[in-house]
């Protein structure tokens, strides 16, 4: 074959895939459905529908003759698709492959995007993690070929990117093990983040269980101009409901302002969403959506989903008088919202931009700005680029210095060939813009930051969604912000925390004072998107002849052995492991970074467990008592001798205990070390599910005060498992060093499927039991 004709044949071979609509037949298949179970809910409800009950009703696993209980009923539902990131992957798969099924029961995929370290840049980073990661990756590209799975390369881009430009549908229902999964809400999926083994329930065919979540509304009117855009909506809910406001809810999002949104735009603020503990939020599809999706080689969704339009929107009567259908409603005008600045710290604490500069000067925060970071999964649509880019545009024509330091992480390599070939990566690069590869990177802490005293105080700001403590770099001096791209942009310009675009000047590299335009940039690329190589790789059409290989010597990846199942009592002797005060994320109990390497190793993994954690007796993290020698040591050191003695134990924690990342780690980890329970004040969703799917007793304190009753010596009796029902308080009773004890009243959520996983020691082992009863 010559030059050219292979050079015709290459290309000819990228249209082929880059018109390719990805399941289609069984989007089909949805559509059809749809408007008979829409119509037969609203006659058994006997009123009007919201747009997130018409979607989940028609995902009913069963169909039911009676009405769902908002939060209260559990439900099984049967999700259209299942989407994994590396991270996460690799426990899922392990633990799939396992269950004993040939091939995944609905459209999979895995997204390598968590694993590339941001250190250099886009190239050289990539190729350090495919040489780092090459053990992970041949592991997942086999098991992926193997069980019918859709693999994405390193390098093809973020999970949620790439969801929403290739499988998100509106009215459709997916799961994803990764908690901002929600997303695909931009395109009016249903989209929820869980654990790895709901994955697994999911890909085996089995139904999936949820809370049947309550519903918030958010009415948008009006429409954003100026220095404001779609992530501000976010920015500002999230000051409203606060990181559990949202917790066992669904947000939907209606009203004119909403349809005046972009598609990715509304990406943004539902992905965002689960920084409020949010189940997922959805907006109602409209002319914007089906923009996006011609835009992206989906046009034939776009016609199909014309055609039941009506049903993936909620009901005239709900935008009436929304109030009657929504549990809670919040109402935001956009013609008035001001740009935000979040944190530090936290997602919630929400300045509008004329307030942040007192706020910084108040709180003695670092005003000089060291970093500024745009893109991420949040952030990184041609929209968001182009618009920052045009306030990079402005520093090089205005004569400014940029005084912070500047990254952008493209979403995928689809919006990084194209700002590419716009031209919008060579005017960053004359702002001294760092592109980084198309990957978590900083977002999860996969950044290899260059500072100069990692205890100094300093501040960064972001465009991403998560801004915890050492979230980013590791630090825990450093205090993120998170804003939107071109806010953070302006901020870099400046580098200054007290400077406002909308009002200040900005003194030129000559000395003469100006002010930045308001920024300016495109939904959607005028010549449309392009791109080489994608990085899909679809998966053999018959995987029994493939072999998926894990070296028992591997540090990085290990098979799974099955957790006990309960012995029959209740349980006795347990010591406390660690008191937790106060926030404690799933950052805290697993950690990323540097421990995201194992995550396909569940005892290596295992040794970062709770150290973030602080112990409520001495105010440090990783320093507990081992009741066995009086000593302290690290939470990981201490439970392993309590597993060496065969000594079970307990954790006890705040509130929302669990919230931020899915990750199951956080749930695997304790049960793998021997932790029997954890006893809190409030669970984030996610993790408490997680728990339970691993055999864990979740338990929450009927009267939240008696947690102040653990003491740092107690030894735990958990008392009336033997009639462990729904509904029915267990007793933990808290023996004291001194002889005296407490006999505390705990609640718990479990169902009676959910008593079952406990008693088998874990979903998994009840699943495996299924399907080797039904070869047999």
């Amino acid at each position: 074959m010559n030059l050219i004709n292979f050079a015709v044949h290459f290309l000819t071979g990228l249209k082929l895939f880059f018109s390719m609509v990805f399941d289609i037949e069984m989007i089909k298949k949805v559509y059809a459905a749809l408007p008979g179970k829409v119509e037969a809910t609203r006659k058994m409800l006997g009123r009007p529908l919201t747009l997130s009950e018409k979607i989940l009703y028609a995902h009913l696993y069963a169909p039911t003759t009676a009405a769902y209980e908002r939060g209260k009923s559990y439900v099984e539902f049967a999700p259209d698709r299942v989407a994994m990131q590396d991270a996460t992957a690799q426990m899922a798969l392990l633990q799939f492959m396992t269950c004993g099924r040939d091939k995944v029961a609905v459209p999979s995929t895995v997204h390598c995007d968590h694993l590339i370290q941001a250190k250099t840049g886009a190239a050289e980073d990539l190729a350090t993690a495919v040489d780092t990661n090459k053990e992970v990756y041949e592991f997942l590209s086999s098991i992926s070929n193997k069980y019918g799975i859709g693999f994405w390369k390193p390098g093809a881009g973020i999970i949620h990117q790439v969801v929403l430009e290739n499988y998100a549908f509106p009215g459709g229902l997916m799961i994803g093990t990764d908690s901002h999964t929600p997303n695909a809400g931009g395109l009016g999926m249903l989209a929820i983040g869980v654990g790895g083994a709901d994955a697994v329930d999911v890909m085996a065919g089995l139904p999936w269980e949820l809370k049947m979540p309550k519903l918030i509304g958010v009415k948008l009117t009006g429409k954003l101009s100026g220095w404001a855009s779609p992530k501000d909506v976010i920015l500002k809910v999230a000051g409203v409901l606060t990181v559990k406001g949202g917790t066992g809810c669904i947000v939907e999002y209606f009203g004119e302002g909403a349809d005046n949104l972009s598609a990715t735009g509304k990406g943004t603020i539902c992905n965002m969403g689960a920084e409020i503990g949010a189940t997922c939020s959805v907006f109602a599809y409209d002319s914007k959506m089906s923009a996006y999706l011609s835009a992206t080689e989906r046009a034939d969704i776009a016609a199909l989903a014309d055609g039941v339009k009506d049903h993936l929107r909620p009901d005239a009567e709900v935008y009436a008088d929304p109030s009657k259908y929504y549990d809670q409603v919040i109402e935001i005008n956009l013609n008035e919202l001001e740009p935000h600045v979040n944190g530090p710290f936290t997602p919630d604490l929400a300045w509008p931009i004329s307030k942040f500069a007192q706020a910084v000067k108040e709180n003695n925060w670092p005003e000089k700005l060291e970093v500024a970071l745009i893109g991420s999964c949040t952030n990184s649509s041609y929209e968001d680029i182009s618009r920052a880019a045009s306030l990079a545009k402005q520093a090089v024509d205005k004569n400014l210095d940029v005084k912070a330091e500047y990254t952008i992480t493209p979403g995928s390599e689809l919006v990084r060939y194209t700002i590419e070939r716009d031209g919008l990566l060579n005017t960053f690069d004359q702002i001294g813009g760092v592109v980084l590869a198309n990957a978590c990177g900083p977002c999860i802490g996969q950044w290899a930051r260059h500072i100069d005293d990692p205890n100094r105080k300093n501040s960064i700001i972001t465009s991403f969604n998560r801004n915890f403590a050492k979230r980013n770099d590791g630090l825990a001096a450093t205090h993120a912000f998170v804003a939107s791209p071109e806010i953070v942009t302006a901020f870099a310009i400046a580098g200054d925390l007290t400077f406002n675009p909308l009002t200040d000047k900005l003194k030129t590299k000559d000395g003469k004072e100006v002010m930045l335009d308001e920024p300016t940039g495109f939904e959607l690329p005028s010549k449309g998107f392009a791109v080489d190589d994608p990085g899909y790789q679809a998966p053999a059409a018959d995987g029994s002849g493939v072999q998926v290989v894990v070296s028992p010597t591997s540090d990085r990846l290990q098979l799974l052995a099955p957790f006990a199942a309960w012995e029959g009592t209740d349980i006795k002797g347990l010591k406390l492991l660690i008191k937790a005060k106060g926030k404690c994320t799933t950052d805290h109990i697993s950690m990323a970074g540097p421990w995201l390497k194992y995550r396909g190793h569940l005892d290596n993994i295992s040794n970062n467990m709770l150290i973030g954690a602080i112990n409520a007796y001495n105010d440090k993290s990783d320093t507990v008592k081992n009741q066995l020698t009086g000593e302290y040591a690290g939470v990981p050191v201490v439970q392993r001798a309590y597993k060496a003695a065969n000594i079970g134990s307990i954790v006890v924690g705040d509130e929302n205990y669990g919230e931020g990342s899915s990750r199951e780690h956080a749930a695997m980890e304790p049960r793998h070390l021997g932790v029997r329970a954890i006893l809190v004040k409030s669970f984030a969703r996610i993790h408490e599910t997680n728990l339970k799917k691993q055999g864990m007793l979740a338990l929450t304190f009927a009267d939240k005060e008696d947690y102040e009753k653990i003491q740092e010596d107690d030894t735990f009796d958990i008392v009336g498992l033997t009639a462990f029902v729904p509904g029915k308080q267990l007793t933990v009773v808290a023996n004291h060093k001194d002889g005296s004890k407490d006999e505390i009243l705990v609640n718990h959520t479990y169902n009676e499927q959910q008593i079952e996983w406990f008693k088998a020691g874990g979903a998994l082992n009840v699943i495996r039991a299924q399907f080797a009863a039904a070869k047999a």
